[in-house]
């Protein structure tokens, strides 16, 4: 593919319309409807040596980190799917984007990622807890909004409906985890701005003619869950 030269940030700055760098279609894709939960578990229970690919993004303010967690639902139907959300467009920052279910740490979670990670999951989406077989964390994630997020992956069995909550949520959907640990689904943008240039991945999918842009600090936590689960099923395979 040839170059293309990182564009400018517009006045107003829409990432889907920035051009597209590269797709990785010399990385495999993991074949993760061959995989049970017990894989899963053993997996996170003892993982392999993996590094991840994507840590921070360029800052833009000074302003004190945050901790905060995010939930990765792997819902377990017939075929592993991940749970997203459409962020309200009233919220003060990140407004209208897809993200997972999270937030940032409250008193109450006493400092521990799982618990608000599940909170928030349960007053985003409606996911009750005891829904969720938290697994194991991947490696925080820097934002340039001042979050540092700590990624939980958990099994879910899901045994209702999800209700968004209208104050936080536009709307939820789920993607077939098969279609985002297929790297030739991952793009890659930059563009050139104050700070300097930006980097990141956008996974974009069509959910029945809704088009779903994944993008940002969402998709480059997608990212590294796809290099965890490739070391993975790489190390179960030569076992």
């Amino acid at each position: 593919m040839p170059a293309v030269k990182p564009a400018a940030l517009p006045a107003v700055f829409d990432p889907r319309l920035v051009p597209v760098l590269a797709q990785d279609t010399h990385l495999p894709p993991v074949a993760v409807d061959r995989f049970g939960a017990d894989d899963w578990r053993r997996w996170f229970a003892a993982p392999p040596p993996w590094e991840p690919e994507w840590r921070a993004e360029p800052p833009w303010t000074d302003a004190p980190l945050r901790p905060a967690a995010v939930l990765m639902p792997i819902v377990w139907r017939a075929r592993p799917m991940v749970l997203l959300t459409e962020r309200s467009a009233h919220l003060p920052a990140h407004a209208a984007q897809v993200a997972f279910p999270g937030g940032k740490l409250d008193p109450a979670d006493a400092g521990d990622p799982v618990r608000c990670a599940l909170r928030e999951a349960a007053e985003e989406v409606g996911m009750v807890p005891t829904w969720v077989e938290p697994l194991g964390t991947l490696p925080v994630y820097r934002t340039g909004s001042g979050f540092e997020i700590t990624p939980v992956v958990g099994l879910v069995q899901p045994r209702g409906p999800w209700r968004p909550n209208p104050n936080e949520v536009a709307d939820v959907f789920e993607v077939p985890l098969a279609y985002l640990m297929d790297p030739r689904t991952h793009r890659h943008h930059e563009v050139q701005w104050t700070q300097g240039r930006r980097r990141w991945l956008s996974m974009p999918y069509d959910d029945g003619g809704v088009q779903r842009f994944i993008w940002g600090a969402t998709a480059a936590m997608l990212r590294n869950l796809y290099r965890f689960l490739s070391a993975a099923s790489a190390a179960m395979m030569r076992a």
